[in-house]
């Protein structure tokens, strides 16, 4: 059973960052690709970053200001997000899937119960 739990949400202001940290069962980051998603209220869950388990990473096009990385000895995939506007207000999910790589949330097996990211301006 593949777990994910996310953490480092909550309110900050318009140019911040944050740093969200998705904690995994044992071994998941190491063999499954682990994505980040992003879901803002009445909008479609959207794709934000993506890190393969041999350590590719992928971004969305607006995402420039958004890292992602991984601990294999941790078990744990973060999000580093600068810049922050309003715009990326939004729950912020952790998934992960041993097949699949790409930016289709539906495509994901595993998810965790999101993390509220709220930027004021």
């Amino acid at each position: 059973q593949v777990r994910l739990v996310e953490s480092g949400g909550g309110l900050v202001q318009a140019g911040d960052s944050l740093r969200l940290s998705c904690a995994a069962s044992r071994g998941t980051v190491s063999i499954y690709h682990m994505g980040w998603f992003r879901q803002a209220p009445g909008k479609e869950r959207e794709f934000v970053a993506v890190i393969t388990r041999s350590g590719a990473t992928n971004y969305a096009d607006s995402m420039g200001r958004f890292t992602i990385s991984r601990d294999s000895a941790k078990n744990t995939v973060d999000l580093q997000m600068n810049s922050l506007t309003p715009e990326d207000t939004a729950v912020y999910y952790c998934a992960a899937d041993r097949a699949y790589s790409g930016t289709y949330y539906k495509q994901y097996d595993h998810w965790g119960q999101g993390t509220q990211v709220t930027v004021s301006s």
